[in-house]
């Protein structure tokens, strides 16, 4: 049987058109739909990154964003051609929700990031203390928050879990207090010691004068008098104080001969016969 050419195009010619420029359509709908996506993400990209969003969570919400359009639009595609996409989208949400049942753990975690996302308990640099865990927020990732303890030890947190848990952020704020006690010997003029603290938070430049450093007695303990001391100062500066403040008073206190008290017990023996 001979096959004619110009006999099939004569019956076919006006469905084959129709193929053609269904196709046609098609292919430019793919083409302009990858391009919109792809400024999309790229105008997305920029959003985030002029709201100081953490470096490390943008190529992850760029990648879910990007591959749920790119979703949508094969869907568009496929039903150009007169394919049943309710069958496919029904396929798509078993396989979702199997992939759900089985990575719950990482979606709770992939949720948490979101909220540590959108709520900004911390950022990059903070120094905070998280499930009983502290240390310099190293980055966020999708899943986890690592930290770098003050030992430079790396420890990885579930986003899930820091997100239900207490935060404690020491850097969010830019001035903080710092607090100390010192004991002194209750033969020793406290009204001197008071001074000499005071002094010497007077000529550091990085104590706040206001609100003024507060020194008083506050408790008379079972081997000293126990003198507390309140200064506020720069976040930045907070433990170089501490240690600084630590020696002068130490110091100070070695000049002027006033001691700082041990826990003393007296033993008493009897002789018995």
């Amino acid at each position: 049987m001979d096959f004619d050419l110009q006999e099939l195009w004569n019956e076919h010619s006006a469905a084959i058109i129709a193929f053609a420029l269904n196709l046609l359509l098609t292919f430019v709908i793919l083409i302009v739909g990858l391009w919109v996506i792809k400024r999309l993400v790229s105008t997305l990209r920029k959003i985030l990154t002029k709201k100081n969003v953490d470096p490390t969570l943008i190529p992850t919400l760029l990648g879910v964003v990007k591959i749920g359009l790119t979703t949508v639009l094969l869907i568009a595609v496929v039903k150009r051609f007169g394919a049943d996409t309710a069958g496919l989208v029904a396929i798509l949400g078993g396989l979702s929700l199997a992939l759900g049942l089985a990575l719950q753990g990482s979606l709770g975690n992939f949720a948490g990031g979101m909220l540590i996302l959108t709520l900004k308990p911390f950022k990059a640099g903070d120094f905070v203390e998280v499930n009983g865990e502290s240390g310099t927020v190293h980055s966020v990732t999708i899943i986890n928050t690592i930290l770098r303890t003050t030992d430079n030890k790396i420890i990885y947190l579930p986003n899930g879990s820091v997100a239900n848990s207490n935060i404690t952020n020491f850097s969010h704020e830019e001035k903080r207090r710092w607090d100390k006690v010192f004991g002194i010997d209750y033969a020793d003029d406290f009204e001197k010691a008071k001074k000499i603290i005071q002094d010497l938070l007077a000529a550091d430049e990085r104590i706040h004068k206001d609100p003024a450093p507060f020194v008083r007695v506050t408790n008379l303990g079972d081997s000293s008098v126990d003198i507390q001391v309140r200064a506020w100062t720069d976040t930045s500066e907070l433990w170089n104080v501490n240690f600084d403040m630590i020696e002068k008073v130490k110091l100070e206190f070695d000049k002027e001969g006033i001691s700082f008290p041990f826990p003393q017990r007296d033993v008493h023996v009897y002789n018995e016969k």
